[in-house]
C-alpha cells in the first residue's frame, strides 16, 4: 500500500499527462523526464490492477496545487485507509486462489511422463543430461533460464537480456538451491516450484503474486568453488570485484 501512496504522490509530476484527448507535444529534456515519469506511473497502476479514474485523479491533484480540495484532510485519511484495507482483502483472495491453484497444477503435473518430485515437493524434469561438475550449496554458478507462471506468463529471462547469471547457489529461494544441486554442469532443467519454495505470501515485482507456483527452465553453464579465505595475518591483492548478474527475479531468499 505504501507503494501505491508513493505511486499517487508521483503522479503530481505527471500532471500534464491527464485529462488531455491529446499527447503533449515533446519539446525539450523537461517534457522527455516529465513524459517518462508519467509513463512508468501508469504502467505501474495498469501492472497493480488498481481500478481509479485518471481524469479524477488529475483533478485531485490541480484542487490540492490550487489550495481547493473537495475533501479535508481527515476525509481523505478514512478513504485511504479503507481503501488499503480493500487492497489487503483482495490481495488476501487472490493469494489463496494462487494457492489453490497451484496445488492443482503440481498435483496434475506430477503424473507426467519424465516428471519427478522430490521430498520437499519440488518437480523437476530432465531434458538434457550434462557431465559437469555437481554444484554444492556453497558453490558458485552460472547458468541461462526462463522463469515463467502456471499459465505460460513470462516473467525473466537470461535468454532474452543475453546474458547468463552468475550467483552463489545458497543465496537463492529455496526451489533453486535444491534443484541445481540436482544437476551436472552441462545439464538442462525443468523446475516446479511451489510456492512454499519460492516467494510464499509475498509478491515480487508486477508478476509474481502471493502464493504463486513458478516454472524454470534452467541450463546449468559453469560451477565454481566459494573463494577460499586468505590465511590470517596476510594481506589480500588489491582487485576489483566480480561482476555478478543477479539470479532470477525470485533470487533471494
Amino acid at each position: 500500500m505504501k507503494r501505491f501512496i508513493l505511486i499517487i504522490t508521483a503522479s503530481l509530476l505527471a500532471l500534464p499527462l491527464f485529462g488531455q484527448e491529446k499527447s503533449p507535444q515533446l519539446k525539450d529534456q523537461k517534457d522527455k523526464v516529465s513524459y517518462s515519469i508519467g509513463m512508468n506511473i501508469g504502467a505501474n497502476l495498469s501492472r497493480q490492477k488498481v481500478d481509479i479514474n485518471p481524469d479524477i485523479l488529475a483533478a485531485g491533484i490541480k484542487d490540492a496545487i490550487g489550495g481547493k480540495p473537495q475533501l479535508t484532510q481527515d476525509q481523505v485519511k478514512d478513504v485511504m485507509q479503507q481503501f488499503e484495507k480493500d487492497m489487503e482483502q483482495k490481495q488476501k483472495e487472490s493469494g489463496e486462489k494462487n494457492k489453490a491453484e497451484g496445488a492443482k497444477f503440481l498435483e496434475e503435473n506430477k503424473n507426467k511422463p519424465g516428471v519427478k518430485t522430490t521430498a520437499s515437493g519440488l518437480q523437476y524434469k530432465m531434458e538434457k543430461e550434462g557431465t559437469g561438475a555437481q554444484p554444492k550449496a556453497t558453490d558458485m554458478v552460472t547458468v541461462n533460464y526462463r522463469g515463467t507462471l502456471i499459465d505460460g506468463t513470462e516473467f525473466d529471462s537470461s535468454y532474452k537480456r543475453g546474458q547468463p547469471a552468475t550467483f552463489p547457489l545458497n543465496g537463492v529461494i529455496k526451489g533453486w538451491t535444491e534443484g541445481l544441486q540436482l544437476m551436472k554442469q552441462g545439464s538442462k532443467y525443468q523446475f516446479f516450484v511451489p510456492s512454499n519454495l519460492a516467494y510464499g505470501e509475498r509478491s515480487v515485482g508486477p508478476d509474481i503474486a502471493a502464493n504463486a507456483t513458478l516454472i524454470f527452465d534452467v541450463e546449468l553453464l559453469d560451477v565454481k568453488p566459494p573463494a577460499t579465505p586468505a590465511p590470517q595475518g596476510s594481506k589480500p591483492a588489491a582487485q576489483a570485484a566480480p561482476k555478478t548478474t543477479s539470479p532470477p527475479k525470485p533470487s533471494p531468499k
